[in-house]
């Protein structure tokens, strides 16, 4: 780097301080809110799904903690929701899934900034059962399939090339047509919601923050979070 470009001006579109955008869009209000979260989310999942704006909007990022409270996250495919919860599928020796196991209180977050809106999710994961895991499996692509065998998810490997080569032994053996067994080590993650809290954007930084509270005797409590 020469000395003019160490002192020259920083590109303020870089400067993350300087990033701001104006959310004017339509507000949350309590009259408007389903009577349950699982409900809520479905209406907001199908604007996400027809305004065609969020880029895969079944992303959400999974949050889990170990037994020391080490905190980690990722971003995985939402598979399947109804009034039960949210369900994701992974390799049961992963990372997340042995924190899981170990701990299941886990957050959701999925992140659908072009809409100006967020779910937050905290609540407890469970293992799906094998014959909803099995009926998940068989709709996935052939090479999908393979892959849930060739991956050791989250174990440490030499190289790529020892990776390509499982897969290719696995294509070899399961050729495309043939049925692939499902793999005892893969499965679900049934998130059992908690708390969930509907964020929209709004102008000046004074969203609205909605949240759903399972109350131990059933049903939900809703109120109003400051932004």
């Amino acid at each position: 780097m020469t000395d003019r470009d160490a002192t020259a001006d920083p590109d303020p579109r870089l400067d993350p301080a300087a990033m701001r955008k104006r959310y004017r869009v339509t507000g949350l209000d309590e009259d408007d809110l389903a009577d349950g979260p699982m409900e809520q989310f479905g209406r907001w999942f199908e604007e996400a799904v027809e305004q065609d704006l969020v880029h895969e909007p079944n992303a959400m990022v999974v949050s889990t903690a170990d037994t020391d409270g080490r905190p980690s996250s990722r971003t995985v495919l939402m598979k399947h929701y109804d009034d039960q919860g949210f369900v994701f599928y992974t390799n049961y020796g992963s990372r997340k899934a042995r924190e899981l196991d170990a701990n299941p209180h886990v957050s959701l977050l999925f992140p659908w900034h072009p809409m100006a809106r967020q779910v937050l999710v905290t609540g407890i994961a469970r293992r799906t059962g094998r014959d909803e895991t099995a009926a998940y499996f068989r709709t996935r692509p052939h090479g999908s399939q393979l892959g849930a065998w060739a991956s050791a998810q989250s174990s440490v490997i030499a190289s790529r090339a020892e990776l390509e080569s499982s897969y290719a032994e696995l294509a070899a053996r399961y050729p495309e047509g043939e049925q692939v067994p499902v793999p005892p080590h893969w499965g679900g993650f049934r998130i059992d919601p908690r708390t969930v809290e509907f964020w929209q954007g709004r102008d000046n930084r004074l969203h609205d923050r909605l949240r759903y509270t399972a109350r131990p005797s059933g049903g939900w409590h809703v109120e109003r979070l400051s932004p």
